[in-house]
C-alpha cells in the first residue's frame, strides 16, 4: 500500500518537473511558435497519461494551460486572457489533452486487463498439467493446494473435501481457511471475496452439484479465472474418484480371480495327497492281516500326503502375510557360506539326486537379511532348479558383491524357460505350460520368493537360454564382515562343490 502511494505521489512530481521543464526551454527560447509549444505539452500529456496514468496527465493539462497563459499567451506575464482566439486554443488545447490523456489510459488499462488474461490463462494451463500429469490421482489431491500456490504465485491456498474434518493446506498459514469457513462455503455454494486482503473463498461445482470448497489468498483473480479453476479442480476430484472406485471395482475382481485360482489349485492339490491318504486309510481299515511293515508303509504314505497339504497350506498363507505386508524382518548380519551350507543341508532330497556347485566371488562373506525368510527363498530356488533340470547334472549356486548388495545366482542346466514365460513365472498360481503336469505344486513358491527379497530391498530376475538351462539371481544388502569372518573367508577358498550322496 505504502508503495502504491509512494508511485503515485511520484507519478505527479514528475509530471509537474515535466511542465517546469518544458516551460522553461520555451521562455528562453522565444524564436518558437505558440502552437509548437501547445503541441510539445500535448504530446509530454499523453506521454504521461501512458506512464503514470489519467489523474497526473489532468493534472499537467490543467499547469501546462495555465503557463500557456502566463508566458506564452498575450498579454504575457498575466493569467488573463482577452483575445476570444485565446480562448478557444486554451479550451482546445484542455478538451484534447483530456480525451488524448482518457484514450491512453483506457488502452493501457485494457493492455494490463489483455496481459493479466493472457497470463491467468498460462497459468491456467499450467495447473491443468499439474493435474493432468499426476501419477497417482489419490494423491494429487493432497498436492492441488500446493500447486495452486505455485503456479499463481499466490501466499497460500486451500482445498476442503466433504467429509473430512481437516483442510488440505499449502503456503502460510491464514485463519482465512480454517474448517468452519470452507465447510460454510461448500454449503452454501457461493463465493466470498475480499480484495483488500485478495483472499477468496469458493465452491468448487461438478454439474449443479458442490463437491468441495476452495481458498486462495495473495494474487489477484478475476471471476472467469476462479470459476476455471474450481470447474479444473472439479474433474480432477471426479478423476480421482472414479480412479479410486475402479480400482476397488479391479481389487474386487482380482481378489475373487485370486480366490477362483487359489481354490483351483489347492483343490488339485489336494486330490491326489487326499486320494493317497484315503486309500491308505481305507486299507488299514478293511485289512487287519497287514504286517508291521505294511501298515508302517501304508502310515509313511498318509505321513508324507499330510506333510504335502500342509505344503500347499503354509504357502498360500506366507503369500497372503506377504502381501499384506504382515511380516517383520528380523534383519541381521549372516555369514555367506554359514547361509548356503544351512540351506544345503535341509535339501537332502536334492543331494541324493545330484552335486551342487558352490562359487563365492564376494568381497564380504556377510549379508544383511532375515535368515528364516531368506533360506526359505534358497532352499526354494534350488528345489526349482533340481525338479526342472536335466537328471544328473549340478546345480551350481554362485555369490557376487557390487554396488553394497551381494548377489546370489542358482543356475541349473535343463530345458530351460521358454522367452514368453519369463515374465509370467512369478505370478500367483502360475506354472510353466511344459512342466505343470509332470511337477508337482501349486506355482505360488515363486510368488512367495519374489515378494521376500522385495520386502528386504532387493530384487528376483530370471534368465534363461531354452535348452541350456535358466538362472534365477536375487540380492540383498551386504554387511560388514568381523574378523573372524574375514580370517574364515581367506581360509575357505573360493569354490567348492558338494557331491551327490549316495540315497539311503
Amino acid at each position: 500500500m505504502l508503495r502504491r502511494i509512494a508511485n503515485r505521489i511520484g507519478g505527479y512530481c514528475a509530471g509537474l518537473v515535466t511542465v517546469a521543464l518544458i516551460t522553461s526551454f520555451y521562455v528562453h527560447e522565444p524564436v518558437f511558435k505558440t502552437t509548437t509549444i501547445v503541441l510539445t505539452y500535448l504530446l509530454a500529456i499523453l506521454i504521461a497519461s501512458t506512464i503514470w496514468g489519467l489523474g497526473v496527465s489532468i493534472m499537467m493539462t490543467l499547469v501546462a494551460t495555465l503557463a500557456c497563459d502566463y508566458y506564452f499567451f498575450p498579454p504575457v506575464g498575466f493569467l488573463t486572457m482577452e483575445d476570444p482566439q485565446d480562448w478557444v486554443t486554451a479550451c482546445s488545447f484542455l478538451v484534447t489533452s483530456v480525451i488524448g490523456s482518457e484514450l491512453s489510459a483506457r488502452a493501457r488499462r485494457q493492455a494490463q486487463v489483455a496481459n493479466r488474461q493472457r497470463n491467468e490463462m498460462r497459468r491456467l494451463y499450467e495447473f491443468s498439467q499439474h493435474l493432468l500429469n499426476a501419477r497417482n490421482p489419490i494423491e494429487m489431491l493432497d498436492q492441488i493446494p500446493s500447486h495452486i500456490v505455485e503456479t499463481f504465485q499466490a501466499s497460500a491456498a486451500a482445498l476442503y473435501l466433504p467429509g473430512e474434518e481437516f483442510v488440505h493446506h499449502s503456503g502460510t498459514s491464514n485463519s482465512r481457511f480454517d474448517l468452519v469457513k470452507m465447510k460454510d462455503v461448500h454449503i452454501h455454494g457461493e463465493f466470498e471475496i475480499d480484495e483488500v486482503q485478495t483472499t477468496y473463498l469458493g465452491p468448487v461445482r461438478l454439474g449443479t452439484q458442490v463437491i468441495a470448497s476452495f481458498g486462495v489468498q495473495g494474487s489477484p483473480f478475476s471471476m472467469q479465472t476462479l470459476h476455471s479453476l474450481s470447474s479444473m479442480i472439479a474433474s480432477a476430484i471426479d478423476r480421482a474418484q472414479a480412479i479410486e472406485l475402479v480400482g476397488k471395482i479391479e481389487a474386487a475382481r482380482e481378489n475373487e480371480r485370486l480366490k477362483s485360482v487359489l481354490l483351483d489349485a489347492i483343490a488339485h492339490d489336494f486330490k491326489t495327497p487326499l486320494t493317497s491318504i484315503k486309500a491308505a486309510a481305507t486299507s488299514l481299515l478293511d485289512d487287519l492281516s497287514f504286517n508291521k511293515r505294511q501298515r508302517g508303509d501304508l502310515l509313511e504314505v498318509i505321513d508324507e500326503e499330510c506333510d504335502r497339504i500342509n505344503h500347499v497350506i503354509g504357502e498360500a498363507i506366507e503369500m497372503a502375510r506377504l502381501d499384506a505386508g504382515e511380516v517383520t524382518l528380523q534383519l541381521a548380519s549372516h555369514s555367506v557360506r554359514k547361509l548356503i551350507s544351512a540351506v544345503l543341508e535341509d535339501c537332502p532330497n536334492v543331494l541324493s539326486a545330484r552335486s551342487i556347485r558352490t562359487e563365492f566371488h564376494a568381497k564380504s562373506s556377510c549379508v544383511l537379511c532375515d535368515l528364516f525368510w531368506t533360506k526359505k527363498v534358497l532352499d526354494h530356488l534350488i528345489q526349482n532348479a533340481n525338479s526342472y533340470s536335466t537328471p544328473g547334472e549340478p546345480i551350481t549356486i554362485t555369490t557376487e558383491e557390487k554396488d553394497g548388495f551381494i548377489y546370489f545366482r542358482v543356475s541349473d542346466v535343463g530345458p530351460g524357460i521358454d522367452k514368453a514365460e519369463i515374465g509370467q513365472i512369478f505370478e500367483k498360481f502360475y506354472r510353466g505350460k511344459n512342466h505343470r503336469y509332470r511337477v508337482a505344486g501349486t506355482g505360488m513358491g515363486l510368488a512367495v520368493s519374489k515378494a521376500i527379497i522385495e520386502t528386504h530391498g532387493g530384487k528376483l530376475v530370471a534368465a534363461s537360454e531354452p535348452g541350456h538351462g535358466s538362472v534365477f539371481t536375487f540380492n540383498l544388502p551386504a554387511a560388514a564382515q568381523t574378523t573372524e569372518e574375514v580370517e574364515s573367508t581367506k581360509a575357505a577358498g573360493t569354490n567348492d562343490e558338494v557331491p551327490a550322496k549316495k540315497a539311503s
